[in-house]
């Protein structure tokens, strides 16, 4: 398989970032964290075809991913755009996690125990907004419906708010079991923490990582995202020097994406305290600069993580995987999603559980089950998932892969993705031969946009406001 991972690590910024090149070809596009996107789910897709999958596929032979969403937050950071409940009343948890306990069961005595369970991942809103009693319970209850590995061979993360998590909370995440931990930062200038409604320490914020190296956690992540209020390239170096110190295994670096009309907290941003968009790009270009001279490797989209990361190492080896949580190096799992508003990938098929958590709860009491929308892949979806993942993932595609694994003539079945491509190749973003695509330095931060060119059901929507800038 051709791949052009040999040499990331050795990419530096000036590489990676030209900056006439992506104002020309910066626009809205997926993030291609599944394909076809959330858009594309549609109602006829429901419990039944759910129940039905999951006895099909109860017996493969490859392994389960679980994600599990705990909506709650006790406050709103005005940025966010995930899907949450905003309350202070701790007591709300227990009846989400009696229902959440009814869901594990119905799931579980349909697919069983015969699968591996080689993925776990904790996501929310806050996941530590549950007590520590609760946590304990809830990864008991998944252990005793599901088979887990053992710790060396899993990925088992948890998303957690460092505002809210004590030293004891550090220790009971490890001893049930969770090895990898994801802590939001965004940035921790003052003035911008206060436009954005989230105010955190680094002194929290390393206590809680140091905590977490001594309990013997594997890998550590720390979000950025640079767009938001007030953000300057000399504040944010700040920042970057602060993180750097605390040198985390991998760095999720996001761009803000302001779209008030579909979050609604985000209304209460100062529009008029926002970066122009040529700082936006000064911070991203300062940053990307600065992390990799420190070290890091790009992996893509926003993501960096030291050169002996797991994350790196699948790259190099074309290993690396892409779904809901990002990039993982856990391919060819079934994800089984778990709670409020989660989105599983099952059987060749996404299924999503109700928003509302009123419907949520009527659905679980009623059936055991809450999926209300969905999406059943073509064999055209399948081929195209997989040439977008090993684009997003690699950089690159072997043409004879694909002609050999889907039984085509790549370069027909996609001409007119390749015609599109063209002015890219001119533009010295990436490079087409007989046989394969090989996406240069230069468009690896814009890989959304070379990816969007194999969406079919892209070049045929009209309406991109739901999606974000791609820079």
């Amino acid at each position: 398989m051709t791949t052009n991972n040999e040499s990331t690590a050795h990419l530096g910024g000036a590489d990676l970032f030209d900056l006439n090149l992506i104002k020309k070809h910066d626009k809205a596009g997926p993030r291609y964290t599944s394909y076809p996107t959330a858009p594309m789910f549609h109602d006829g897709i429901g419990c039944s075809v759910y129940t039905d999958t999951l006895k099909r596929v109860a017996h493969d032979k490859a392994p389960l991913s679980l994600y599990i969403h705990i909506p709650f937050c006790n406050t709103v950071c005005y940025y966010c755009g995930c899907n949450k409940i905003v309350t202070k009343q701790y007591d709300k948890a227990q009846p989400y996690l009696d229902l959440l306990f009814k869901e594990i069961d119905a799931v579980a005595d349909l697919v069983g125990k015969h699968r591996p369970v080689t993925q776990l991942h904790f996501g929310g809103g806050t996941p530590t907004f549950l007590n520590d009693k609760q946590i304990r319970a809830l990864m008991g209850k998944l252990r005793e419906c599901f088979q887990f590995v053992a710790d060396e061979d899993a990925e088992y993360s948890i998303e957690m708010d460092p505002r809210e998590c004590t030293p004891e909370t550090v220790k009971t995440l490890r001893d049930v079991g969770f090895n990898r931990m994801s802590m939001g930062v965004q940035d921790f200038d003052p003035v911008v923490q206060k436009s954005v409604n989230r105010i955190q320490s680094k002194e929290v914020t390393l206590n809680v990582l140091n905590d977490a190296r001594r309990e013997g956690f594997k890998s550590m992540n720390i979000d950025l995202m640079y767009g938001l209020p007030h953000q300057t390239v000399q504040t944010f170096d700040v920042t970057l020097d602060q993180i750097i110190e605390f040198s985390p295994d991998r760095i999720a670096l996001f761009n803000y994406a302001h779209l008030p009309e579909m979050f609604m907290p985000q209304r209460r941003i100062d529009e008029s305290a926002m970066p122009s968009p040529q700082e936006k790009l000064n911070i991203l270009e300062h940053s990307i600069n600065k992390l990799i001279d420190a070290g890091y490797v790009f992996i893509g989209m926003d993501h960096f993580a030291k050169p002996n990361d797991e994350l790196t190492i699948a790259q190099q080896q074309g290993k690396l995987y892409r779904n809901f949580q990002g990039y993982s190096t856990q391919a060819d799992c079934d994800l089984i999603g778990l709670g409020l508003t989660s989105i599983g990938y099952v059987g060749g098929s996404f299924f999503q559980n109700k928003k509302e958590m009123d419907a949520y709860q009527a659905a679980i009491e009623q059936d055991g089950l809450a999926v209300f929308r969905g999406y059943t892949l073509s064999d055209e979806d399948h081929l195209r998932r997989a040439v977008i993942m090993r684009l997003m993932c690699d950089f690159a595609l072997d043409f004879t892969m694909f002609e050999s694994d889907f039984g085509i003539n790549f370069k027909q079945h996609f001409a007119d993705s390749l015609e599109d491509l063209n002015a890219m190749q001119v533009d010295g973003l990436l490079t087409l031969s007989e046989h394969s695509l090989t996406v240069l330095p230069a468009g690896r931060l814009m890989i959304r946009n070379v990816a969007m060119v194999f969406d079919e059901h892209l070049r045929k929507k009209t309406n991109k406001k739901q999606f974000s800038k791609v820079l």
